[in-house]
């Protein structure tokens, strides 16, 4: 991909990024916690995994 096209589809994702936060706070907080959820839980089940591995 070239560099001005790559720089322009990161402009464009802030800036929806920074319009959907203000058309809707609620509902990007929402979105962002869920994200956070799904990352910990991620996290969780690796530590188990490796957990078991050593048990």
């Amino acid at each position: 991909m070239p560099a001005k096209a790559k720089t322009a589809l990161i402009w464009l994702v802030v800036i929806f990024l920074i319009y959907a936060i203000v058309k809707s706070p609620d509902r990007a907080s929402e979105i962002v916690l869920a994200l956070f959820d799904v990352i910990k839980n991620a996290f969780v089940a690796i530590g188990q995994f490796f957990g078991n591995l050593v048990s």
